[in-house]
């Protein structure tokens, strides 16, 4: 019997994402305190957190954080290697509006890219503490998460 190998935002289930940081405790404050992700187990070696519901762990392994390349995209220098939620428009804003208040570096700053175009969507940029890059998006319409040209 074949299984798709994926699924409709319907029946979307929480996604398990494992990278490397430097400290743990610096971890644990960015994604903990900054980010207000709930601890889950943890241990010398990894920190789980519930990042909106999905399972990301900081694992120490301070030989592999390493600065990601970049690509183009719609004119931003996109970090290659990165990962991030999408939110309702409403949380993408407050996260914004949050992050700018405490005076995050944003690499890509918060705004709205395709502008007029299928996959029209707001996002930004930022790294933790261990050079590990986040993209937050939104969609006025979710419909448009996969859209194409």
């Amino acid at each position: 019997m074949n299984t798709p190998a994926h699924t409709s935002s319907a029946t979307a289930r929480p996604f398990h994402l494992a990278f490397p940081v430097r400290d743990l405790e610096e971890a644990r404050a960015f994604y903990g305190g900054l980010l207000g992700c709930p601890e889950g187990r943890s241990s010398p070696e990894w920190i789980d957190f519930d990042l909106y519901g999905h399972q990301v762990v900081a694992h120490l392994s301070p030989g592999e954080c390493k600065q990601a390349a970049t690509s183009a995209v719609d004119g931003d220098k996109v970090p290659v290697r990165h990962f991030g939620v999408v939110l309702p428009m409403p949380e993408w804003q407050a996260l914004a509006d949050k992050l700018t208040a405490v005076g995050t570096q944003f690499i890509i700053e918060p705004h709205v890219r395709f502008k007029g175009l299928a996959g029209e969507q707001a996002t930004f940029f930022f790294l933790d503490p261990s050079g590990n890059a986040l993209e937050f998006k939104a969609f006025a319409d979710l419909g448009q998460l996969f859209a194409k040209q």
